[in-house]
């Protein structure tokens, strides 16, 4: 039996679906991520890693852990972010999300056939259950290893600011990558990355984001008083705003689009007058937008765009979040790794998937000089995206993972040395 044959055997669907509930039942949104992260770095250890909980704050971690090779190999990281975009506490997700939280929108997971269903049970959480499973194979196994293998598990990988309410951290850089970064300033530093994320192929590059914050001026006034003082309502303006610039966004992808990638972006969210006291108008309305940019593409040549339209506007813009879009050279090893993983597993020919939108921690690796590939698991529906982020397949978990385990072997086996 080869190394591979080794570690392959001993990932189950069993175990997967095991780690999948493990890693559901215990909330994990973004700024509360310790708890998790802690149970991970204990089973990281139990599996022969060195291994520890990484805390930026009282409340937020990282996990991470290192199998040690015998030297002179190339060192790879597996990682993948373990917070959830909602929280699965109604009073912080409704109505937004909807009139009451379903069942998969709670951590609580359930097994439905071959599916596990929970707040995050696919995205990111079953991605994260494949390396931990992965990673106690090869604890288990001990295949001869040249490089490091890096396990690391990252908190504050969502799109989001800090969560305002009681008992989450008061940092605003609470999302957004902000666990990676921690990591790799602590020295977490590997030749190459993989990171697990959902998308049936190999990415080598990604779209990048930006926030923009568009504040409609006004004036604040009394309803009893509106046919006898100036009236502005910056309400009623940005509805205008807003029309326009909803057409503006379903043509910006057209300006935009690479090989891979389709940039979109959207308006997430509007902001104008008290909600306690109707009868009088707010002097300003705040339109906040997320605009995806294009690998190559830079925050400011999207600034200056967006600019450009909303001058037929008396508003203000100003950009509130930049992330460049990153790209890992076509010829690198670890993509020619990574497809061939990918097309051992599959029995086909790996084709790009294009028109791609999504932006993960990939960036983050990538802009500190890691050469990084995305993988996963194609989503168990398409239908709601809420479904497909809390259900995950069993089969394709064990699929992902043997395009894991051979793009590892690949990487830091002694062969490859």
């Amino acid at each position: 039996m080869t190394a591979l044959d080794a570690v392959l055997a001993w990932i189950t669907e069993d175990r997967l679906r095991q780690a999948a509930h493990a890693v559901t039942a215990i909330p994990s949104p973004t700024g509360r991520e310790a708890p998790l992260a802690r149970m991970l770095a204990s089973r990281l250890s139990a599996a022969g890693f060195g291994a520890q909980a990484q805390h930026l704050d009282e409340f937020q971690a990282n996990a991470v852990g290192r199998l040690r090779g015998s030297g002179g190999g190339q060192d790879l990281m597996l990682y993948a972010p373990i917070d959830t975009l909602t929280t699965g506490q109604s009073e912080l997700d409704t109505p937004w999300i909807g009139p009451e939280l379903r069942p998969d929108m709670r951590p609580e997971p359930r097994d439905e056939g071959p599916f596990v269903t929970g707040l995050g049970a696919s995205n990111p959480k079953g991605h994260a259950a494949c390396i931990l499973v992965l990673a106690e194979a090869l604890g288990a196994v001990r295949p001869e290893l040249a490089g490091d293998v890096v396990v690391a598990f990252g908190a504050g990988g969502m799109p989001t600011n800090a969560i305002e309410a009681p008992g989450y951290p008061a940092r605003a850089n609470t999302g957004q990558g902000a666990g990676c970064s921690f990591l790799l300033e602590r020295g977490w530093h590997t030749d190459y990355a993989v990171i697990a994320k959902p998308g049936d192929f190999v990415a080598h590059d990604e779209v990048g984001l930006c926030w923009f914050e568009i504040t409609v001026p006004g004036i604040h006034t009394y309803v009893g008083s509106r046919h006898r003082l100036p009236y502005r309502n910056p309400i009623v303006t940005a509805a205008e705003v807003v029309t326009r610039l909803e057409r503006w966004l379903a043509d910006y992808p057209a300006r935009h689009r690479t090989a891979t990638a389709a940039p979109q972006g959207i308006i997430g969210s509007i902001a104008g007058g008290w909600e306690r006291m109707l009868a009088v108008t707010p002097a300003a309305c705040r339109i906040r937008v997320d605009v995806r940019i294009a690998p190559g593409a830079t925050p400011l040549s999207v600034k200056r765009e967006l600019a450009a339209f909303l001058e037929q506007f008396d508003v203000e813009l100003e950009m509130v979040l930049a992330i460049p879009g990153t790209s890992t050279p076509l010829d690198s090893p670890i993509v020619h790794t990574a497809i061939d993983a990918w097309e051992s597993t599959s029995g086909r020919l790996h084709e790009p998937v294009p028109d791609n939108s999504g932006a993960t921690d990939a960036n983050i690796l990538r802009a500190r000089g890691i050469p990084t590939v995305r993988t996963g698991m194609p989503k168990a529906t398409s239908a709601d995206f809420s479904r497909g982020m809390n259900t995950v397949d069993v089969r394709a978990m064990r699929r992902l993972c043997e395009v894991l385990a051979r793009t590892t072997l690949a990487t830091t086996g002694k062969e490859a040395a």
